[in-house]
């Protein structure tokens, strides 16, 4: 910090280089698990898809990765000319080989939607809906103290102090001691991120984030084009040692993390790799920015820490937590926040001003008469979510029983594994069978990449997923197609 402004810190950014032993532990072995050269390119070639390898990226030496599967270098030969044919690696002379896409498998983009939008199941937004009568409670609250806050201008570029205060004791309730200065009230969870990114960032520095990761927090770092250094979330979670790896490979200006019930895999981090990361970023100068927005989503564990509260002593300054009520309440109440140092939160501040002045102060006595409502509403909303869950797995398991996923123990969504690389093709044809939605790719760090995922959110009511499975499987089998082509809007939350 200087003069209460955030110092940009200059440092080498080197190429990223995988160890031997690093990929041999991203790999998946053949049954026998002996790799010959063929299974070993077909093994690289599959997490490069999934994300667990990263586009651009040097693989180790044929003799290095040779020694840490155990098998000849000729094998590792073999798969590296493998990988070149077919267009998933290219070789620069005395730069080694790198990894990449096949020309015939361009980048993915937003899909382009299409779909009669009165009878499609959405499946892109996850997002339950309100509850009606706490939400019809807290709009008669609100609107019994509009008179007093309609004698001032309206503009509160920190939020209403009230609320400031509300959401900083709870913080402090969930044992993280926070001040009402320590929050920034913004226009949902999207704007805090895009804050973040606009303060910490800049055209061409580096950021870390997760692969796959939230879509619009990708789209937000782009936008600001920043170059994304991607660790990848799998199955079983983290790998500290990759984290730890590309913080001191790459120095990134910033690191972006959803710890709590991870969007799109559903993954938690456990508290002593909270600390891990937080140490490791410290130790690198990284800013970690971590949402924090599915926090209160906890369906079959207590409800977890913020992370700053297990970062050690003196490892929350450099982190920038997100929150918003969107989840827990209601996604059209566009309130959100940021928790930071008083002193970020004012840089936060005037970086908001140039883009809305100030948040809308009806939303926020909205939000104000529902934070004391929060905590006694989240039990019921877990139970009804746990329902939901039921009903999507129960249907997925009759209709679509090849489809594979690990269930989450909170969170919105499931990330379904389809067995192959199809997901943007279902998309397409699963529109035009009636239901919306994404294809892996869309939450990918690299374009192209996991391309046999779909996420697949369990926030309708019960009752749709029957219907929303049956039309999935209609899809995949080709079945003919009955529905219309008007256009729907092409976005996720």
């Amino acid at each position: 910090m200087a003069d209460g402004r955030v110092v940009r810190s200059v440092g080498t950014v080197s190429d990223r280089t995988l160890s031997g032993r690093q990929l041999a532990a991203l790999l998946t072995p053949p049954a026998d698990g002996r790799f010959g050269y063929r299974e070993l390119a077909r093994a690289v070639r599959q997490a490069l898809l999934d994300g667990r390898v990263a586009l651009r990226l040097r693989l180790p030496a044929e003799r290095e990765l040779a020694v840490a599967l155990g098998v000849s270098r000729t094998t590792v030969t073999g798969a590296y000319d493998l990988l070149r044919e077919s267009g998933y690696a290219h070789s620069r002379q005395g730069a080694g080989t790198w990894t990449a896409l096949p020309e015939g498998q361009p980048p993915v983009g937003p899909a382009a939607l299409q779909g009669d939008s009165g009878t499609v199941i959405d499946l892109a937004l996850a997002a339950p809906e309100a509850p009606a009568d706490v939400l019809s409670e807290a709009l008669a609250r609100a609107a019994a103290e509009v008179p007093r806050y309609a004698a001032s201008q309206g503009y509160h570029p920190y939020g209403l102090p009230e609320l400031r205060a509300a959401i900083a004791d709870r913080y402090t309730a969930r044992g993280l001691p926070t001040r009402p200065e320590q929050i920034l009230v913004t226009t949902g969870a999207q704007q805090a991120l895009a804050l973040a990114f606009a303060l910490l960032g800049g055209p061409g520095d580096r950021v870390l984030a997760e692969n796959p990761s939230y879509t619009n927090a990708l789209d937000a770092m782009r936008g600001q084009r920043m170059r994304i250094t991607p660790v990848p979330v799998t199955e079983s979670g983290w790998d500290s040692g990759l984290v730890d790896a590309a913080l001191r490979q790459t120095a990134p200006r910033l690191a972006y993390l959803i710890p709590d019930f991870h969007n799109p895999t559903g993954r938690l981090m456990p508290e002593e790799q909270r600390r891990e990361v937080a140490r490791a970023a410290r130790a690198t100068g990284t800013w970690l920015v971590v949402d924090e927005t599915l926090s209160d989503i906890a369906l079959d564990v207590p409800a977890p820490r913020p992370f700053a509260a297990s970062a050690g002593p003196g490892a929350g300054e450099q982190i920038i937590a997100v929150g918003s009520l969107s989840k827990s309440c209601w996604g059209g109440l566009r309130v959100g926040w940021a928790r930071a140092s008083a002193r970020v939160v004012t840089e936060l501040a005037r970086v908001r001003i140039t883009h809305d002045l100030a948040g809308s102060v009806l939303d926020q006595l909205v939000a104000m008469a529902l934070m004391d409502r929060i905590d006694p509403l989240l039990p019921g909303r877990a139970a009804e979510l746990r329902r939901r869950r039921e009903a999507l797995v129960a249907a997925l398991a009759t209709h679509l029983p090849e489809w594979r996923w690990t269930l989450p123990p909170g969170g919105l969504c499931l990330w379904i594994d389809l067995g192959r690389p199809m997901a943007s093709q279902l998309a397409a044809q699963a529109l035009r069978h009636g239901v919306r939605v994404e294809g892996g790719a869309r939450f990918g760090v690299d374009p192209g990449t996991h391309e046999h995922r779909l996420r697949i959110p369990y926030a309708l009511p019960a009752e749709v997923y029957g219907t929303a499975a049956e039309r999935l499987a209609a899809a995949l089998a080709g079945a003919p197609a009955p529905f219309a082509d008007p256009a729907l809007p092409d976005w996720v939350a």
